[in-house]
């Protein structure tokens, strides 16, 4: 099944305008110049471009014609749609599902854990070995948090496992 380009852009701007319109209700912080709001807003002004240039087909031309040699003689027949794959549709829920189970359980049991079971399966998921997966999982949220706790003065849920900073 594919979807209309007018369709997915459509989406993605009004996606990118209720990130904007929320992220401008952001309370700001008081002696800092750029406050929470900033982000979400950018973010949601990039979709917002984004999804108008793909909605009315900006870039379209650069795409290649869909087709496929089929034999040595130079003969091409059109690209069929791929079946259904249950695995595909799994990766494709994957990250939705994961940022649900951060706002689910981040408060109880921590960002640290939360983040490391978000590293790891989006790594395993994009192909990565079980190793490269657990370590990218076991050193990715301590930088993360470090970041956002003295970076960006952003308090994220201490939980099981609090940092020592």
């Amino acid at each position: 099944m594919q979807i209309s380009d007018r369709i997915s852009g459509g989406g993605l701007a009004a996606l990118g305008l209720v990130a904007f319109i929320y992220g401008s209700k952001l309370p700001p912080v008081r002696g800092q110049p750029v406050g929470p709001e900033v982000f979400p807003m950018v973010v949601g002004a990039g979709l917002m471009i984004f999804g108008v240039l793909i909605a009315l087909g900006i870039g379209r031309s650069f795409e290649g014609a869909n087709e496929v040699v089929a034999a040595e003689d130079g003969t091409t027949v059109e690209e069929k749609s791929a079946p259904f794959d249950l695995l595909t549709a799994f990766k494709v829920a994957l990250p939705p599902a994961l940022l649900l189970f951060y706002v689910f359980f981040s408060e109880r049991i921590g960002f640290i854990p939360t983040a490391f079971v978000i590293v790891s399966s989006m790594c395993l998921a994009l192909g990565a070995r079980w190793k490269a997966a657990l370590l990218m999982g076991l050193f990715a949220p301590p930088v993360i948090h470090l970041i956002f706790a003295k970076m960006l003065r952003v308090p994220l849920p201490a939980g099981l496992l609090p940092m020592p900073w």
